[in-house]
């Protein structure tokens, strides 16, 4: 015969925790009769006695201490089973995102999106590459460029034009000698060894081809702006450094920009069609 009695296992693990009927009955809300009658029902089904009842209390006899043994690793089990279903059910996104963009221009934003989607889990991976998009289960990532990737869908966050800036004194070098002049007087700072964004601004500017040495490559953007401020070279970069060039810490070296630079959503292949995707895609364009 199948065993049947689940309602009085349960009550069974308590009693045997709490060593108690009548503590048992306090936290379940029943009266003492009521756990003792469900216990003896207990027994009964089983064919042994779950507990030995002595003149001050009651213990676990040999079988019923196994018993409570399997039940609470049963139940255990099934609770775990069970929070792992919820945590499927809940929505999940995972943004790869530079620390730059995330405190610059992300951070003091984010909370709409939360207020306006409390279902959903938000991760933010930090990450110097967002173009690694199988690093971390990543299903989002925010890029900047000019948008010329082929590799997975791209969506237009902002744009954001990119300009030379230097420090104090990269910018009174310029001043000196006129920028033709200073340029190949300065180092020129990127984000990665295969970017064309120099070459690009290096056009724009008629200045013919940007210099194939003394480049340096510093991938995380933060780390970059500082190389800036410390003197190390000179770097393409965007309105996010307000900050520092209100400070007088950077100073803009040309009006010449990359129009067509600024910041894209790249969706992982496959996840373009996920509800949450969709979700954060609308949010982040449309909070410009």
């Amino acid at each position: 015969m199948r065993f049947q009695h689940f309602d009085s296992l349960r009550v069974f693990t308590l009693t045997a925790k709490t060593r108690s009927f009548s503590a048992a009955a306090d936290q379940l809300n029943l009266t003492k009769g009521a756990v003792s009658y469900q216990i003896r029902q207990l027994e009964d089904q089983l064919g042994f006695a779950l507990f030995d009842r002595l003149p001050r209390g009651i213990a676990l006899t040999p079988k019923g201490h196994g018993l409570l043994q399997s039940a609470e690793a049963g139940f255990d089990s099934i609770e775990r089973a069970i929070a792992a279903l919820q945590r499927k059910d809940q929505r999940r996104l995972t943004i790869g995102l530079s620390t730059y963009f995330a405190s610059r221009w992300l951070s003091p934003r984010l909370m709409t999106f939360m207020a306006t989607h409390p279902d959903i889990r938000l991760r933010l991976q930090p990450t110097v590459d967002p173009r690694a998009l199988d690093d971390e289960e990543i299903d989002l990532a925010i890029r900047w460029g000019n948008g010329d990737w082929s590799d997975v869908p791209i969506r237009q966050i902002f744009p954001c034009p990119a300009w030379p800036c230097g420090n104090a004194q990269a910018a009174a070098l310029v001043q000196q000698l006129g920028l033709a002049q200073a340029l190949p007087m300065l180092t020129l700072l990127s984000d990665r060894e295969d970017s064309s964004a120099w070459s690009e601004w290096f056009a724009a500017a008629n200045l013919g081809q940007a210099p194939e040495t003394g480049a340096l490559t510093i991938p995380d953007p933060n780390v970059r702006v500082q190389a800036v401020i410390d003197g190390q070279g000179i770097a393409l970069n965007d309105d996010l450094i307000g900050d520092e060039i209100a400070a007088g810490r950077l100073f803009r070296l040309s009006d010449v920009t990359l129009e067509h630079y600024g910041y894209f959503l790249a969706c992982r292949p496959g996840a373009e069609g996920a509800p949450v995707v969709a979700d954060f895609a609308e949010w982040i364009t449309s909070v410009v």
